[in-house]
């Protein structure tokens, strides 16, 4: 017994139809009808068509008066829209969708200056209304290695800003081919995949059955040309006939053939495809195949689609601004990239790709120009609350992102949905400024739900401080005097920084952040900074923790006595005078004094006549006190013997004035520590 098998895809798309529909919908309402050129690429139903008085013209001159011009579903040029205005003649506009999405592209391209390359045929109704589209060069090629010789004739400025793209019904395979030829003799050519989903599926289908049959029976008119791609696929696979109508079925034996395989171009019409079902079921005798000629009458009947429907769609293809999708009717499903998700930062191709079957909700169903505008992000949204709910239910963690500042708060995405988070909620401490939030991840539980709005409100303040709290719990359980740790400046004020140490904050004394006196904490810290502190002691009841920061191998005394001793000699700098002698710093953080009596071997009455702040002088170290931290220098000790003779020569006097010179500086010394 002979089996068959019929194309899912067979018949009318949903531009053909919808044309149709149009022509049909204005003969009912007793107008005149005139399409330019035939409305479809089906002599019956053309026939049919005139037989009801819709007459074909080739230019908007043509009209006559009271008629209505149909602009079929293959579209036209700009111009040709002109004309019909200048002329004052009645017209409607049944350009497939999809044909018109080419229109805006060219005209969009060729308005930049860009070279447009068009892969079809250039005698069909189709490319010429494209190429009308077109404010700069335009090229028509039939293949790759058409496209490969125009690389060679274009000049370097057309090759480098071109734009590719292709008749709605062009041959898959060949655009593949295209595409590799393109990106081997193209430089930054921008390629639009314009081939219509349901072309593209019905010669896939083809292939798929051509494959799996002895014999492929194609139905559609012969100057269709989808129907003609449809009978190329197949042919390549096993025997293949294009017929028109069942009268063709005449004298071919189908007992010939143990598996046969239907299908039908975009623009056949279903009551013929039906036809030769019926006819092939009579000559084989074959029940199943005349009842299946029933169910493919009721299947071809446009389902019911609404706003709000759940529907299921195959994604059919992926472009930079919106998804086309199957979703089984003969409009064409698209989701707009701002209906793929509220996630700001998930590129289109990341979510979703050629082939993905996915989950959907109408937003808005077209029917003049054919297109179901589609959400997924709203069906994500309806399951996201779900789980909201369920976190809510179980105090879930859940992670998220902030995404908005709105009044009130900031909108964080989780769960495939944004939920409310109130400002007092959005952090542990008090924000100043919301937009310090944007686009930074969040931990958050869910505080409130309202099943009636499907809103939900969350807590990131809820989180950090029951993370805070168990942090500081298992601090507290070891800590230790002398514990190193590794913390975040939070805050400074004058007399230190506060430093937070993972859920606690503990304090550096100013005088803890450097071995040198500072003036304020933000010499050495800042907030933000991440640094190493110890434990110097802590009060677990009163919650205080003071941290120590200088590191005692940094103390300039330690490295001073391990550097320096009596007799030494050093290079020091001059930094303040007192009455009784200059200090001069030795190293960072260590200075010496030079008394009066020890700069010079004569009397000197007025240091400033001596020694200048800043000066480098060469000195003896002659004293050090690691107690009283205390160092005592002589530039006198340095002179020659000759010199130091002069020395002896000093009255009395002189020597009880350093005496008494000596016990002030040692009285100022003990008072300034003690300041």
């Amino acid at each position: 017994m002979t089996e068959y098998t019929l194309a899912k895809t067979a018949g009318f798309c949903f531009g053909v139809n919808r044309a149709v529909d149009l022509v049909f919908r204005l003969l009912d309402e007793g107008k005149r009808p005139a399409t330019l050129g035939p409305i479809i690429h089906n002599p019956q139903l053309v026939e049919r068509l005139a037989g009801r008085g819709v007459r074909i013209i080739d230019s908007p001159e043509e009209a006559r008066p009271g008629e209505t011009v149909v602009i079929r579903s293959h579209g036209v040029a700009r111009e040709v829209y002109d004309r019909l205005e200048a002329l004052g003649v009645d017209y409607v506009d049944a350009t497939c969708p999809f044909v018109a999405k080419i229109h805006r592209i060219v005209r969009q391209e060729s308005g930049k200056g860009k070279t447009v390359i068009v892969a079809g045929d250039v005698h069909h109704a189709e490319v010429e209304g494209i190429r009308g589209h077109c404010q700069a060069p335009s090229y028509v090629v039939a293949d790759g290695e058409e496209l490969r010789i125009l690389a060679e004739n274009l000049s370097k400025k057309e090759k480098i800003n071109a734009v590719l793209v292709a008749q709605t019904t062009y041959h898959t395979n060949r655009w593949h081919y295209c595409n590799e030829i393109a990106k081997k003799h193209y430089t930054n050519l921008k390629i639009f995949d314009t081939i219509c989903s349901a072309t593209s599926e019905r010669q896939s289908e083809a292939a798929e059955m051509a494959a799996a049959s002895d014999l492929m029976i194609v139905i559609g008119g012969r100057h269709s040309s989808n129907t003609r791609k449809l009978q190329e696929v197949c042919q390549k696979h096993c025997s293949t006939l294009l017929i028109e109508t069942k009268d063709e079925l005449d004298g071919i034996d189908l007992f010939a053939y143990d598996k046969i395989g239907v299908t039908a171009g975009a623009s056949t019409p279903a009551d013929i495809i039906k036809e030769v079902l019926k006819t092939m079921s009579e000559i084989l005798r074959n029940e199943e195949m005349e009842d299946f000629a029933t169910l493919l009458e009721q299947s071809l009947e446009s389902e019911k689609i609404y706003n709000g429907k759940r529907v299921t769609g195959v994604v059919t293809s992926v472009a930079p601004n919106e998804v086309h999708v199957d979703i089984g009717a003969k409009q064409a499903g698209i989701i707009p990239a701002e209906e793929l998700s509220d996630d700001p930062s998930t590129k289109i191709e990341d979510l979703v790709k050629k082939g993905d079957e996915i989950e959907l909700v109408v937003v808005k169903v077209n029917d003049q120009e054919g297109i179901v505008t589609l959400s997924k992000k709203r069906c994500d949204a309806a399951r996201g609350f779900e789980e909201l709910k369920k976190a809510y239910e179980e105090e879930t963690i859940l992670d998220g992102v902030v995404t908005d500042v709105v009044r009130g708060g900031v909108l964080v995405y989780t769960c495939n949905t944004k939920i409310f988070v109130p400002a007092s909620q959005s952090s542990d401490s008090r924000v100043e400024d919301l937009n310090t939030l944007l686009k930074k991840p969040v931990r958050l539980k869910i505080i409130e739900i309202n099943e009636q709005r499907s809103r939900a409100k969350g807590s990131v303040r809820a989180v950090l401080s029951a993370e805070r709290k168990e942090k500081q719990a298992k601090f507290w359980e070891s800590v230790e005097i002398g514990k190193v740790y590794q913390g975040e400046v939070k805050s400074l004020t004058s007399y230190g920084a506060f430093v937070d140490l993972g859920g606690i904050d503990g304090m550096i004394h100013i005088t803890e952040l450097s071995w040198s006196k500072l003036k304020h904490p933000s010499e050495v810290v800042n907030p933000g900074d991440m640094v190493e502190v110890y434990i110097k002691d802590f009060d677990p009841e009163k919650k205080r923790i003071s941290l120590g920061y200088k590191k005692n191998s940094e103390n300039p005394w330690v490295i001073f006595q391990n550097d320096y001793h009596v007799d030494d000699v050093v290079k020091v700098k001059i930094v303040s005078f007192t009455a009784y002698g200059a200090f001069a710093e030795i190293i960072p953080g260590i200075d010496g004094l030079i008394h009066i009596s020890q700069i010079a071997n004569q009397r000197v009455e007025k240091i400033s006549d001596v020694l200048k702040v800043g000066q480098e002088v060469d000195a003896k170290i002659i004293e050090i006190d690691v107690d009283k931290k205390r160092v005592s220098l002589s530039m006198r000790a340095l002179l020659s013997e000759d010199e130091q003779k002069k020395d002896k020569e000093l009255d009395l006097n002189s020597e009880v004035e350093g005496v008494v010179a000596e016990k002030i500086v040692e009285e100022a010394v003990v008072n300034a520590e003690a300041e």
